[in-house]
């Protein structure tokens, strides 16, 4: 998340990682809520940027993208669980 700075990150992963869970309906703890929006907005802005060759700017993108991004880590999480 570039530009955001370390604290808006944090704030950004929380309410991403709050918005996924709360769209997926999974129950996961404060912490890992952050960590999922903050990776799921790592993984989803390395996708765009190799695809369009930028990524989002701005809070309110950023939080999109982080959202969308964890919700796609859910999933992954949720289907790998199922074949183990």
């Amino acid at each position: 998340m570039t530009g955001i700075g370390w604290i808006g990150t944090l704030i950004i992963g929380a309410l991403a990682g709050w918005i996924a869970e709360t769209i997926m309906k999974s129950n996961t703890g404060l912490l890992f809520s952050i960590v999922l929006g903050i990776l799921g907005a790592v993984v989803l802005n390395a996708a765009l940027f190799a695809v369009f060759g930028t990524t989002l700017g701005g809070w309110i993108r950023q939080l999109i993208v982080a959202a969308a991004g964890a919700c796609l880590l859910i999933v992954a999480v949720r289907s790998i669980g199922r074949k183990a």
